[in-house]
């Protein structure tokens, strides 16, 4: 296309979410043969990935090894963050200033991750304590040795259910602050399964077709079966086989779970009866069963979760009954005083929009993004905004992102908008925008598909209600052939929604 590209890296190696949350067993949720780049064919079939699910260090390594394939690292500045942004209406150019230097470009992509922004959490005393405070988004390159210590862990999230077993091996105690239990299905993760493998390989294009046909972009049994149609005997049979093989294709087989909120308790209580079934002591078991919606938030995978509350070292308080007033430079007082060693924030993120509104991007008539934003975020297909004009977003609000599979998903909007800028050229058009009425009318549908599900009546982090002030709005679109078809359909109509060398 005869561009220059720079990329801006604030860490000091590439591999995004894969590089901060370095915790102890952190793990894709989405198999490996499918979080995976499918641009190259070589790429796909020369990579052999180790396990079924894999870990974040083997991801970590597949990400460096495809920079390095296609010679990438050349055009990243690492170490280097942006502070500024701000669009020239006078020559149609973007300043972006950084905490190194400053550039201009006719275009600016933001790739700032959906959850990159970790949630801090305010509590009395935090900054007093003496011991060793970690973040499991900002872990530590150095191993970290928790033998014989006593360690508390403040969240229950998709982190803490993965960083649990593996930490509780070593302590001396584990104490476990949760405000809210989640829903949790074993991965039976394990060895890759070689003819599995050898199978995806021999059709990959048509695998990654497949499962783009599906509602979340990943491989699971798509089937149109209905739980309030159906024998409860034989539901309970299939949800045990998914249970034992389909990880977050749990639902698999079922399209009403989503929808129908007596569908779901009939997959909830079976998820609580496992915990019931899996957890020895009964009032830990009831503390540890979410009581919304299953799939409402983020559904989980794990290996040996609820297995590790059998321990006797592992402790479990519920931060609803005994809030934790304080932590001290020794100890964390909740319903009692406990002594630690070190602590573990696992609290999440300011998901979809955080890394945007933390920075400061002003566009039309300067205006500010975060204030544009402050009633709640909306964009063209996660792609656009209007009054930041050539300006992009990848995975943005108003795109399945967090409700697909991630690799593809980014892919797909780096595609799109190569070709995007590709057919500017081609046209002889140099700014484009997307017009407020299109935002609204997308972000209308967003929450009109939102409001047929469960989704919409659980707080969670899809609507950001695990941040204090945060406009409380459904962000993702849900259902990726039907956002892959609105694209398509989009592009084709010389991108319908958009407006371009717009007059200032």
């Amino acid at each position: 296309m005869g561009l220059s590209v720079l990329v801006v890296e604030k860490a000091d190696q590439l591999g995004g979410t894969w590089n901060w949350n370095r915790y102890p067993g952190a793990r894709c949720d989405i198999p490996s043969l499918e979080y995976s780049y499918q641009f190259d064919e070589d790429l796909q079939q020369d990579w052999n990935w180790s396990e079924k699910y894999s870990a974040g260090t083997e991801i970590l390594e597949y990400l460096k090894h495809v920079a390095e394939r296609f010679d990438l690292k050349e055009g990243i500045n690492f170490e280097e963050e942006v502070v500024r942004a701000q669009y020239n209406e006078k020559n149609a150019l973007w300043s972006v200033k950084t905490n190194k230097s400053e550039y201009q470009s006719k275009f600016c992509i933001f790739a700032t991750g959906c959850l990159s922004v970790p949630n801090k959490p305010e509590i009395k005393g935090l900054e007093s304590f003496k011991g060793e405070l970690l973040q499991t988004a900002s872990w530590p390159r150095e191993q970290i040795d928790f033998t014989g210590k006593n360690v508390a862990i403040i969240g229950t999230g998709s982190s803490s259910i993965q960083t649990i077993p593996e930490i509780a091996k070593d302590v001396k105690n584990l104490y476990v602050f949760q405000r809210t239990p989640n829903y949790s299905i074993p991965s039976n993760n394990g060895p890759m399964d070689v003819e599995v493998e050898k199978n995806v390989k021999s059709r990959y294009s048509e695998f990654r077709k497949e499962n783009y046909l599906n509602g979340f972009g990943i491989a699971v049994d798509s089937g149109e079966e209905f739980i309030s149609e159906s024998d409860l005997e034989e539901v309970n049979a299939q949800l045990e086989e998914n249970w034992n093989s389909s990880g977050l294709g749990f639902f698999g087989g079922y399209a009403d779970i989503p929808v129908d909120v007596n569908s779901n308790e009939v997959a909830a209580n079976f998820v609580r009866n496992k915990i019931k079934a899996v957890v020895n002591d009964p009032e830990t078991a009831e503390k540890l069963c979410p009581k919304y919606h299953i799939g409402g938030k983020r559904l989980c995978v794990d290996t040996g979760y609820f297995e590790i509350f059998n321990k006797e070292n592992v402790h479990l308080i519920d931060i609803n009954q005994n809030p934790i007033s304080q932590v001290d430079a020794e100890s964390i007082e909740a319903d009692e005083t406990y002594q630690i060693d070190a602590l573990i924030l696992a609290t999440g993120f300011d998901a979809i929009t955080g890394a945007l509104t933390g920075l400061d991007i002003v566009g039309r008539n300067e205006i500010n993004l975060k204030d544009q934003w402050k009633e709640g975020a909306k964009s063209y297909l996660g792609l656009g905004v209007s009054n930041f004009p050539n300006l992009f977003t990848i995975t943005g609000p108003g795109s399945p992102s967090v409700l697909s599979n991630m690799m593809p998903s980014i892919e797909q909007h780096v595609n799109w908008i190569a070709n995007c800028i590709g057919w500017m050229s081609e046209n002889n058009k140099s700014v484009i925008e997307s017009t407020e009425t299109a935002e609204e009318e997308w972000m209308k549908l967003v929450n009109e598909i939102a409001d047929t599900t469960i989704f919409t009546s659980t707080k969670s982090w899809y609507n950001g209600s695990n941040i204090e002030g945060k406009a409380k709005s459904f962000l993702p679109f849900i259902g990726v052939p039907v956002y892959t078809e609105k694209l398509e359909e989009i592009t084709a109509a010389d991108y319908q929604g958009f407006v371009f060398d717009k007059s200032n």
